[in-house]
Parts: structure tokens; sequence; C-alpha cells
């Protein structure tokens, strides 16, 4: 694919290629359920997506899919007898996120067990741990059955409003960032969130809140107009990672 498609597009291609081994290697991946998806940098109205039949550890940033905003493949290579498409629920969610929210470069979408978890209690995310304070005003999103209805998109990117994450109730999670280092860094951390959630509640010992002017002064400190953005510094030593277990993202 590298010589079908322009040098920025080749490396949203690596980029998310890299993001998908990543999810794995973290183990917040369903086997070749969820995507991830990336804006093509240069080309409006067309997003890079996974190929529905393929793991995230086989994923190459030549094996991904380029789609429009109707669910129609601009390109892509040649899978043979398998004939890999795309997703129809990746397609309805990560559509509606891409034409909604032009500053998104990248949307991650997971199932893990934890995030499920989460996702299942009438609570949602607490803010017990500095980690999860960063999400304080994170979104959330009631359970509408599959995500196959384009009907269901513009609920879904009201809820996620200009936020960073958003719960999907009984689900799992949705993610966006400006780029994949960024997106990946926020899902590394909601995951880290609800992880640790969910080993303080099996404590079965009282919960320790933190006064509510503590925590809009931690979720401040954590906000774009605050510090430097996020997947700058960590991802550059993530894809290094990738090379030394793998490089083979890159093809």
């Amino acid at each position: 694919m590298k010589a079908r498609c322009s040098q920025a597009e080749w490396q949203a291609r690596v980029d998310l290629a890299a993001c998908y081994r990543l999810v794995e290697l973290f183990g917040m991946a369903d086997m070749m359920a969820n995507h991830i998806s990336a804006r093509v940098p240069d080309e409006e109205g067309a997003f890079l997506i996974n190929p529905y039949g393929m793991m995230y550890e086989e994923i190459t940033a030549s094996s991904l899919l380029k789609v429009d905003f109707e669910g129609r493949i601009l390109a892509g290579p040649d899978f043979g007898a398998l004939n890999y498409g795309v997703n129809q629920a990746g397609y309805v969610i990560h559509s509606a996120v891409h034409r909604a929210r032009p500053e998104v470069g990248c949307v991650i979408h997971t199932h893990s067990w934890a995030s499920m978890a989460v996702s299942a209690l009438d609570g949602g995310l607490l803010p017990i741990t500095q980690t999860a304070m960063r999400f304080l005003k994170i979104g959330y999103h009631d359970y509408q059955g599959v995500v196959l209805d384009t009907a269901e998109q513009a609920s879904l990117v009201e809820d996620l409003g200009a936020g960073e994450a958003l719960v999907l109730r009984n689900h799992g999670v949705l993610v966006v960032g400006r780029t994949c280092g960024e997106a990946f860094n926020w899902t590394h951390r909601l995951e880290l969130a609800c992880r640790s959630q969910i080993a303080a509640m099996s404590c079965n010992s009282p919960l320790r809140a933190v006064p509510q002017q503590v925590l809009e002064e931690t979720w401040n400190n954590y906000q774009p107009g605050t510090r430097r953005p996020y997947g700058v510094m960590e991802w550059p030593a993530l894809l290094r990672k990738l090379d030394r277990l793998d490089p083979g993202y890159r093809d």
C-alpha cells in the first residue's frame, strides 16, 4: 500500500497499526472485535480502520482499509478469498465521530474487562484515584443495543460532546484524540482508572472520597490549556518498544 498513498497517509497508517498492536499488548483487545480509526490527514471525508476478521496483533500499515463517511471502501489490500470488509458497528461509531469532530485524528473503542465492568455500574467511573480524576467530566451514553443503526449517531455524538472520553453504558468505552499517541494515552489511563476502581471496590471497604475542590483542581491540571498535549513524549517511546518486539506493524 505504501506506493498507493501519500506520505501523510502512510504515516497515519503506521501510527494506527502501532495503536492496534499497543492496545493488544496492554491487554485491552477483544480478539477481532472493536475498532480504532485514524483520519486520513490529506483527504477530506476519509478515515482508516481495521479489516473485520484480523486480530489486533496482525494489523499492519498496509492491511488497513480506507473508508469514507458513507461506509464505502476507498482503498485496501487484496485479501483474496477472505474478502475482509468493515465492521458495521465500527463504521457507524467512527464515521459519526470523525464527521462531527474534525479536530479528532484518532478514535479508540474498547471492550476491556475493566471498562465493561465500570460501564455496568450505576455510578460509573468514580474519581477515587489521581488517574481517574482526569476523567472527572467524562460523558455517558445509554445502551441502545449493538450499534448498527446510523440513527444512534446523533445521540452518540451529543453525549461525547467536546470531551475526550465516553462511557458506553453496559458496553465499554470510546476515547478520542488529536493523534494516535494522544488517544492511546487517554485510553491507557482510562483503563488504569477502571482497573483500580474495580480492585478498590473488591476490597469490601469504604472508599476514600476527595474534596470536590481538589477534584476540580486536579482535573484542570490535565486539561490542554494547562499542560503539554498527551502522547508527544510517550508515543516515540512506545514505537521504540514495538520496534524491539516486532517491527512488522510498519509493513
